[in-house]
């Protein structure tokens, strides 16, 4: 008889853990609250438009990396088409001065030197970082003990340079330029509190390596994508399926209770959903220690979205692909000051909207407590979402005139939409902001006291990520087999010709 094993939860960590569990012989069912896979990683329609929420360049996009064997397992990238962006970003001051972050090192240093000659010392400290771990694969989670010494090899050379550049964030490495532009631009890239430089240097030798592409379709076809392989191997998926209980029996999983009031039982539960209802309210905060309290309260999370999307009737396939522009003076966006915006520009993707026509979006953080109170008046909720769209409209016209008697659809997505369709923690974008102090941690995937269940997803490690939640679904699927001692298996669909 197969061991049953439940999950919560559609997204990526949690379509990952059932693919796994099914390779594996495990019975496997998950249950999400909304009525379509992938969480975060998602897209949606508005009057023959695709928005996109999530994908802007995806890890292990490159064959000749061990990661993309992941994206394999799991029927990602079969038949997929990458495009490798020549601009990770570029940042404009309001004379029309550019940062601009090429993906190709050696034309990154060049142009940074021709910016500021007299901060080479900081420029190629910089570049040569980024090229010293182009060299560097992302390492496949270990299945034996050969396999964890073989992953320390690998890593060893870089130690040193992860160490140095994981506790510097980007807001100090910016004070290093002489140059004010530089200096000012460089740190708007990545302008987020003690935000470690190690995630814009992997990122950026990522893209050197041609091995961090943009997936066509878009997010929600590539996790529709892994669901339709977790169907495949004979998983069950139970959408518009919240849950409100973690059933527990002398401290051990057994199932799990809905909303509807039904209860579904297991061997095991993986909650691969927001860690915080996880922990407080489907387990009512009983299993856990002071760790997990201290995180909870302290630790400091990527803040939720404003997205503002718009079709237009355009052909911008020339323009831009991310650009982001600093102004002289803030905007007032839904009570919170923006001393800058961005416009991303996904004319790359044929798919998104009918030739001639693009979509645009432009992204702000913002605090879920403003939105709370709104969403209180419906129309006042929707009278500062005609604001917020009026005021994007005005700065796009600045950079592109004439663009608002083009628009054909608008689209405000705020902290309430986000929270509502995700159930993540005050509408966060990607769980635990990566900085400094804890750029390498990791929490632990299980509770105090409670056996027979498992965490997994972007609340388990800062940074989070569409690659992260697919190893994390791998991992305790891993340790799983390894605690049941059989053999951990992998394969690929048999439509991939492997």
């Amino acid at each position: 008889m197969e061991k049953t094993i439940i999950i919560i939860g559609a997204g990526i960590a949690g379509l990952s853990a059932g693919c796994y569990a099914r390779m594996n012989g495990y019975a496997a069912d998950i249950f999400e609250l909304h009525t379509l896979p992938g969480g975060l990683c998602t897209s949606w329609k508005r009057k023959g438009f695709t928005i996109d929420g999530c994908l802007h360049w995806l890890v292990g996009s490159n064959p000749a990396d061990d990661f993309y064997k992941v994206w394999q397992e799991l029927g990602a990238v079969q038949g997929r088409k990458f495009i490798d962006h020549e601009v990770l970003m570029r940042i404009k001051d309001s004379s029309g001065k550019a940062l601009i972050l090429y993906t190709d090192i050696d034309r990154l240093e060049k142009h940074l030197l021709e910016l500021s000659p007299q901060d080479e010392k900081t420029i190629r400290d910089f570049t040569g970082a980024i090229r010293k771990f182009t060299g560097m694969k992302m390492p496949l989670s270990p299945a034996s003990t050969w396999d964890t010494v073989k992953m320390f090899i690998a890593i060893a050379p870089y130690f040193r340079a992860l160490t140095k550049w994981s506790k510097v964030s980007v807001q100090v490495f910016s004070e290093r330029f002489s140059d004010p532009f530089l200096r000012k631009a460089f740190r708007a890239s990545f302008d987020l509190p003690d935000f470690s430089m190690i995630f814009m240097i992997m990122t950026l030798a990522w893209m050197n390596a041609k091995n961090a592409g943009y997936p066509i379709g878009g997010s929600l076809e590539f996790s529709q994508a892994i669901e339709k392989r977790f169907l495949q191997l004979g998983g069950t998926i139970h959408y518009r399926s919240r849950i409100v209980k973690i059933l527990v029996e002398n401290n051990r999983a057994i199932g799990i209770r809905l909303a509807d009031g039904s209860e579904h039982k297991a061997d095991l539960v993986i909650s691969a959903a927001d860690g915080h209802a996880t922990i407080f309210d489907m387990l009512e905060g009983k299993f856990v220690d002071a760790e997990i309290k201290d995180r909870y309260a302290k630790m400091p999370r990527f803040k939720s979205l404003i997205q503002v999307s718009l079709g237009v009737k355009r052909d911008m396939t020339k323009e831009p692909g991310l650009c982001g522009y600093m102004l002289d003076r803030p905007v007032r966006i839904a009570g919170e000051d923006q001393k800058g915006f961005s416009i991303h520009n996904y004319a790359c993707d044929p798919t998104l909207a009918a030739p001639g026509k693009t979509v645009l979006v432009c992204r702000f953080m913002s605090d879920m407590k403003n939105w709370r109170e709104l969403a209180q008046d419906k129309e006042k909720y929707e009278t500062e979402k005609q604001k917020i769209t009026d005021t994007v409209l005005g700065l796009l016209e600045s950079k592109y005139p004439g663009i608002s008697e083009d628009v054909e659809m608008a689209d405000v997505a705020t902290p309430m939409t986000f929270e509502r369709y995700t159930g993540n923690w005050e509408g966060s974008m990607e769980g635990w902001l990566i900085t400094t102090k804890n750029a390498f941690s990791r929490m632990k995937r299980t509770l105090p006291g409670l056996d027979n269940f498992y965490m997994i997803g972007q609340w388990l490690q800062p940074g989070g990520g569409v690659p992260t939640g697919a190893m994390m679904g791998r991992e305790i699927l891993q340790t799983i087999c390894k605690k049941d001692k059989v053999e951990f298996k992998a394969s690929f669909p048999e439509t991939s010709g492997k």
